[in-house]
Protein backbone atom coordinates (compact mmCIF):
# COMPACT_ATOMS: atom_id res chain seq x y z
CA UNK A 1 0.00 0.00 0.00
CA UNK A 2 2.78 2.46 0.81
CA UNK A 3 6.46 1.64 -0.31
CA UNK A 4 9.06 4.35 0.42
CA UNK A 5 12.75 3.98 -1.13
CA UNK A 6 15.61 6.01 -0.12
CA UNK A 7 13.57 9.02 0.81
CA UNK A 8 15.55 12.03 1.46
CA UNK A 9 14.47 15.53 2.24
CA UNK A 10 16.96 18.35 2.84
CA UNK A 11 15.67 21.99 4.04
CA UNK A 12 18.93 24.40 3.16
CA UNK A 13 21.71 22.82 4.92
CA UNK A 14 19.33 20.99 7.33
CA UNK A 15 18.60 16.96 6.37
CA UNK A 16 14.99 16.29 8.02
CA UNK A 17 14.34 12.82 6.43
CA UNK A 18 17.44 10.59 5.76
CA UNK A 19 17.45 7.89 2.84
CA UNK A 20 14.69 6.91 4.41
CA UNK A 21 13.14 3.23 3.09
CA UNK A 22 9.98 0.94 4.18
CA UNK A 23 7.24 -1.05 2.73
CA UNK A 24 3.76 -0.79 4.56
CA UNK A 25 1.10 -3.80 3.18
CA UNK A 26 -2.64 -3.11 3.22
CA UNK A 27 -4.81 -3.31 6.65
CA UNK A 28 -1.84 -2.23 8.76
CA UNK A 29 -2.14 0.70 11.02
CA UNK A 30 1.37 1.75 11.45
CA UNK A 31 2.86 5.13 13.70
CA UNK A 32 6.30 6.99 13.57
CA UNK A 33 7.99 7.22 16.91
CA UNK A 34 10.42 9.79 17.52
CA UNK A 35 11.90 13.00 19.09
CA UNK A 36 10.80 16.29 18.30
CA UNK A 37 12.87 17.32 14.66
CA UNK A 38 13.05 13.57 13.84
CA UNK A 39 11.05 14.22 9.93
CA UNK A 40 8.11 12.58 11.04
CA UNK A 41 6.08 15.37 10.06
CA UNK A 42 8.36 16.15 7.02
CA UNK A 43 7.65 12.49 6.12
CA UNK A 44 3.76 12.72 6.36
CA UNK A 45 4.07 15.88 4.40
CA UNK A 46 5.99 14.34 1.22
CA UNK A 47 3.91 11.48 1.41
CA UNK A 48 0.86 12.95 1.17
CA UNK A 49 2.00 15.09 -1.83
CA UNK A 50 2.91 18.80 0.34
CA UNK A 51 6.48 18.33 0.01
CA UNK A 52 8.52 17.30 -2.64
CA UNK A 53 11.14 15.01 -1.58
CA UNK A 54 15.11 16.05 -2.77
CA UNK A 55 15.76 12.64 -3.67
CA UNK A 56 14.59 8.67 -3.61
CA UNK A 57 11.10 7.41 -4.12
CA UNK A 58 7.65 6.47 -2.79
CA UNK A 59 4.09 4.87 -3.96
CA UNK A 60 0.80 5.20 -2.01
CA UNK A 61 -1.91 2.91 -3.39
CA UNK A 62 0.44 1.88 -6.17
CA UNK A 63 0.51 5.19 -7.46
CA UNK A 64 3.90 7.22 -7.71
CA UNK A 65 4.31 10.22 -5.64
CA UNK A 66 6.38 12.09 -7.73
CA UNK A 67 4.70 11.53 -10.98
CA UNK A 68 1.03 11.09 -9.75
CA UNK A 69 0.78 13.14 -7.30
CA UNK A 70 -3.17 14.00 -7.68
CA UNK A 71 -3.57 10.50 -8.08
CA UNK A 72 -1.91 9.89 -4.78
CA UNK A 73 -3.89 12.80 -2.98
CA UNK A 74 -7.23 11.17 -4.35
CA UNK A 75 -6.23 8.35 -2.58
CA UNK A 76 -5.16 9.41 0.66
CA UNK A 77 -6.90 11.74 3.94
CA UNK A 78 -4.58 13.37 6.14
CA UNK A 79 -5.00 15.35 9.39
CA UNK A 80 -1.73 17.48 10.03
CA UNK A 81 -0.70 18.51 13.13
CA UNK A 82 -2.42 22.41 12.70
CA UNK A 83 -5.72 21.78 12.17
CA UNK A 84 -5.94 24.32 10.09
CA UNK A 85 -9.20 25.18 8.54
CA UNK A 86 -10.51 27.95 6.59
CA UNK A 87 -11.57 29.91 10.08
CA UNK A 88 -14.16 32.03 8.33
CA UNK A 89 -16.20 28.95 7.61
CA UNK A 90 -19.14 27.02 9.14
CA UNK A 91 -18.27 23.35 9.96
CA UNK A 92 -20.83 22.39 7.55
CA UNK A 93 -20.03 24.83 4.55
CA UNK A 94 -15.93 23.61 5.66
CA UNK A 95 -16.94 19.55 5.13
CA UNK A 96 -19.20 20.52 2.25
CA UNK A 97 -16.20 21.97 0.06
CA UNK A 98 -14.18 19.14 0.80
CA UNK A 99 -16.68 16.68 0.00
CA UNK A 100 -16.77 19.32 -2.87
CA UNK A 101 -13.12 18.65 -3.83
CA UNK A 102 -13.82 14.59 -3.65
CA UNK A 103 -16.24 14.69 -5.98
CA UNK A 104 -19.14 13.36 -3.32
CA UNK A 105 -22.66 14.51 -4.27
CA UNK A 106 -24.04 17.35 -1.58
CA UNK A 107 -27.11 14.81 -0.19
CA UNK A 108 -24.25 12.23 -0.09
CA UNK A 109 -22.13 14.66 1.90
CA UNK A 110 -24.43 15.31 4.56
CA UNK A 111 -25.26 11.93 4.99
CA UNK A 112 -21.62 11.24 5.93
CA UNK A 113 -21.47 14.36 7.60
CA UNK A 114 -24.23 13.39 9.88
CA UNK A 115 -22.18 10.22 11.01
CA UNK A 116 -19.54 11.46 11.77
CA UNK A 117 -21.39 14.11 13.96
CA UNK A 118 -22.88 11.35 15.73
CA UNK A 119 -19.52 9.37 16.40
CA UNK A 120 -17.80 12.18 17.31
CA UNK A 121 -21.03 13.88 19.53
CA UNK A 122 -21.25 16.76 17.78
CA UNK A 123 -24.35 18.16 17.39
CA UNK A 124 -25.60 19.69 13.42
CA UNK A 125 -25.77 23.00 14.95
CA UNK A 126 -22.77 23.46 16.07
CA UNK A 127 -21.47 22.60 12.36
CA UNK A 128 -24.36 25.52 11.23
CA UNK A 129 -24.01 27.95 13.45
CA UNK A 130 -20.87 28.69 14.42
CA UNK A 131 -17.97 29.64 12.56
CA UNK A 132 -14.48 27.22 12.49
CA UNK A 133 -12.84 30.30 14.44
CA UNK A 134 -15.00 30.22 17.19
CA UNK A 135 -14.61 26.02 17.81
CA UNK A 136 -12.33 24.92 20.15
CA UNK A 137 -9.14 22.94 19.61
CA UNK A 138 -10.93 19.76 20.07
CA UNK A 139 -13.91 20.73 18.02
CA UNK A 140 -11.77 21.70 15.18
CA UNK A 141 -9.85 18.77 14.98
CA UNK A 142 -12.90 16.55 15.11
CA UNK A 143 -14.03 18.53 11.89
CA UNK A 144 -10.73 17.81 10.17
CA UNK A 145 -10.80 14.15 11.15
CA UNK A 146 -13.90 13.95 9.97
CA UNK A 147 -12.77 15.93 6.42
CA UNK A 148 -9.61 13.59 6.20
CA UNK A 149 -12.15 10.41 6.13
CA UNK A 150 -14.97 12.18 4.28
CA UNK A 151 -14.21 10.13 0.84
CA UNK A 152 -13.31 7.12 2.62
CA UNK A 153 -9.52 7.09 1.50
CA UNK A 154 -7.77 3.88 1.55
CA UNK A 155 -4.96 5.54 3.03
CA UNK A 156 -4.64 8.48 6.45
CA UNK A 157 -2.01 9.89 7.24
CA UNK A 158 -2.41 11.51 10.89
CA UNK A 159 0.37 13.62 12.19
CA UNK A 160 -0.14 14.06 16.01
CA UNK A 161 -4.29 12.65 15.52
CA UNK A 162 -4.69 12.78 19.62
CA UNK A 163 -3.93 16.65 20.33
CA UNK A 164 -6.37 18.45 21.27
CA UNK A 165 -8.91 15.73 22.11
CA UNK A 166 -10.68 14.70 25.15
CA UNK A 167 -10.39 11.86 26.70
CA UNK A 168 -14.13 10.38 25.34
CA UNK A 169 -12.98 11.60 21.47
CA UNK A 170 -9.43 10.09 21.95
CA UNK A 171 -11.32 6.28 22.72
CA UNK A 172 -13.50 6.73 19.96
CA UNK A 173 -11.10 7.69 17.19
CA UNK A 174 -9.20 4.63 18.33
CA UNK A 175 -12.11 2.50 17.80
CA UNK A 176 -12.97 4.24 14.20
CA UNK A 177 -9.17 4.18 13.10
CA UNK A 178 -9.70 -0.37 13.97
Amino acid sequence: MISVAQLTKVFGQQTAVDALTFDIPAGQIVGFLGPNGAGKSTTLKILTGMVQPTSGSATVCGFDLCRQTLEVKRHVGFVPESGAVFESLTGLEYLEMVAALYGIPREAARERIKQFLAFFDLSFETLTEKLLGAYSKGMRRKVVITAALLHNPPVVFFDEPLDGLDANAAVGFKALIQ
